[in-house]
C-alpha cells in the first residue's frame, strides 16, 4: 500500500428487507427530540413515512419534521432547517430519503448548535464543526450517493450560482447508523434508478484513476465496477429484481465511504466540472 493513512468508519449498517427493525434499538440511545428530514413527499405514497412515523410513535419521540428537501437542496432550506432543528433542541435528525436528504441533514447537524451562518461557515471557509454535532441517522430510499455512510454534504447557493461539497473530516458528521431496505427503493422512476446507477459508478472512477498505483484498493474498485455494471443491467431492464437492487445498493454504499481511496491520490474533476455548472 501506497502512503500512510487512518480509516474508520463509524455508521453502523442495517442492511436488508427488515433493516427498519433496527431503528427501535437505535432510537433507545438518543433523547427524546427528533427532527425527522424527507424530500418532496414520495415516502407518504410508498408507505415508508408511515412505517418510520410508526416506529418513532412506539418509542415516545417527539417528532418535528423538516419537509421539501429538494435535490441539490438550496442555502435557504439549509438555513430554514438549523431553525427547525435549533427550535426543536434536536437530539436526532432522521433523514428518510436519498443522497440529497442525507446530505442535507448532515449540513443542519453541524449548524443547528451553531450562531454563525452555515453557508459561511462550513461553504466558504471550509472549517470544521467548532460546536456539538446533532447525531444524524438516515433510511435510504434511493441508491447511488453513498452519503449514508460518509461524511459529505453538499449545498447549493442559486444566487452566487455555487454548487459546494463539504467532506468534513471529523467522523462525528457520519450517520450513526443507516438503515439499507432495498424494497424502499423498488417504487422508484426509471429515470432516478439509472442515474443512481451512473452516479455509484462515477464515485468509484474518480478515485480508481489516479497517477499513482494501488494494487489493494484498485483490485476493490474494480470488483464494484463489475457488480454495478451487471447488476446495473439487470436493474435497468427489470425495476423490480430484488437481488440487483440490492447489489447495487451495497455497492453505491461502498463507492463512497473513503475506503477505496486509501492508499492513492483520486480526482473528483469530472464532480468538480458538475458542480461548477451545475448551478
Amino acid at each position: 500500500m501506497l502512503g500512510t493513512f487512518t480509516y474508520h468508519n463509524p455508521t453502523k449498517i442495517y442492511f436488508g428487507p427488515n433493516a427498519l427493525e433496527g431503528l427501535a434499538n437505535e432510537l433507545t440511545k438518543y433523547g427524546p427530540n427528533v427532527v425527522l428530514v424527507y424530500g418532496g413527499g414520495s415516502i407518504k405514497k410508498n408507505g415508508v413515512y408511515d412505517q418510520v412515523a410508526a416506529v418513532l410513535n412506539a418509542t415516545g419521540k417527539n417528532v418535528t419534521e423538516i419537509a421539501g428537501v429538494m435535490p441539490n437542496p438550496t442555502v435557504e432550506k439549509l438555513r430554514e432547517g438549523v431553525a427547525v432543528a435549533k427550535a426543536a433542541s434536536a437530539d436526532l435528525i432522521l433523514a428518510v430519503g436519498g443522497g440529497s436528504v442525507c446530505d442535507y441533514s448532515k449540513a443542519v447537524s453541524v449548524s443547528a448548535n451553531c450562531d454563525e451562518d452555515p453557508w459561511e461557515k462550513y461553504f466558504v471557509r471550509f472549517e470544521e464543526p467548532s460546536c456539538p454535532v446533532v447525531p444524524v441517522g438516515c433510511v435510504l430510499t434511493m441508491a447511488g450517493t453513498g452519503s449514508e455512510m460518509n461524511a459529505g454534504a453538499v449545498i447549493t447557493d442559486h444566487a452566487a450560482k455555487l454548487k459546494v461539497g463539504h467532506v468534513f473530516a471529523n467522523s462525528d458528521v457520519m450517520p450513526k447508523f443507516s438503515i439499507l431496505n432495498p424494497e424502499f427503493t423498488l417504487s422508484l422512476p426509471h429515470r432516478q434508478v439509472v442515474a443512481g446507477i451512473y452516479d455509484a459508478f462515477n464515485h468509484i472512477c474518480e478515485q480508481y484513476f489516479s497517477g499513482s498505483d494501488d494494487n489493494v484498493s484498485d483490485s476493490i474498485a474494480e470488483g464494484l465496477m463489475r457488480s454495478v455494471v451487471e447488476n446495473g443491467r439487470i436493474a435497468a431492464n427489470d425495476d423490480q429484481n430484488y437481488e440487483a437492487r440490492s447489489n447495487i445498493m451495497w455497492a453505491a454504499t461502498w463507492a463512497l465511504n473513503t475506503l477505496i481511496a486509501k492508499g492513492k491520490p483520486t480526482d473528483w474533476m469530472v464532480h468538480m466540472l458538475g458542480q461548477g455548472v451545475g448551478p
